[in-house]
C-alpha cells in the first residue's frame, strides 16, 4: 500500500489520483504550485521507474503543466524533482510570475509560506478539477 511521505502529507492537499500519480496542491497561496507523486513506494528518482510508468509520469507532467498554463497564465513554469528534503519521488510544477515574491529566483527559502484561506483553497481545487 502506498504511503505519502509525512512532510508532503503536512504541506499539501490531495486533489485527485491520476493514472500513476497523486496530484497535490502545495499549501502556499503565493504561487500556483502543484505536486505530482507517483504512487509507488521506495522510488527516489524518475529513472528508477519502469519504462511504461516513466512514460505515463511524463504525460502527467505535461498534462498538469498545460493545466497551470491555462488556468494561471504564468510567465514561466518551474518543474523539478529535487528531493533534497523529501526523498520520496515527487515533481513540483510551479507557475511563476514576474511579480511573485521569489521572482526571478527559486521559490524555496523565500519568505514565509502563505496558507490558503479555506474558501480560496476550495476555489483553487475546483478550478483545477474543472480543467483536468
Amino acid at each position: 500500500m502506498f504511503k505519502l511521505h509525512p512532510r508532503l502529507q503536512a504541506d499539501t492537499t490531495h486533489i485527485q489520483t491520476l493514472e500513476v500519480c497523486g496530484l497535490y496542491l502545495m499549501n502556499d497561496a503565493r504561487y500556483p504550485w502543484l505536486i505530482l507523486v507517483p504512487h509507488i513506494n521506495d522510488v527516489r528518482e524518475m529513472h528508477h521507474l519502469p519504462s511504461a510508468t516513466y512514460s505515463v509520469l511524463c504525460t502527467e507532467i505535461r498534462q498538469i503543466s498545460s493545466l497551470l498554463e491555462t488556468c494561471f497564465k504564468p510567465e514561466k513554469l518551474n518543474i523539478g524533482a529535487l528531493g533534497n528534503m523529501v526523498p520520496q519521488l515527487h515533481i513540483h510544477i510551479i507557475g511563476r510570475h514576474a511579480k511573485d515574491p521569489a521572482w526571478p529566483g527559486p521559490v524555496w527559502g523565500v519568505g514565509e509560506g502563505l496558507s490558503y484561506d479555506p474558501q480560496k483553497k476550495q476555489e483553487r481545487i475546483a478550478l483545477i478539477h474543472k480543467h483536468l
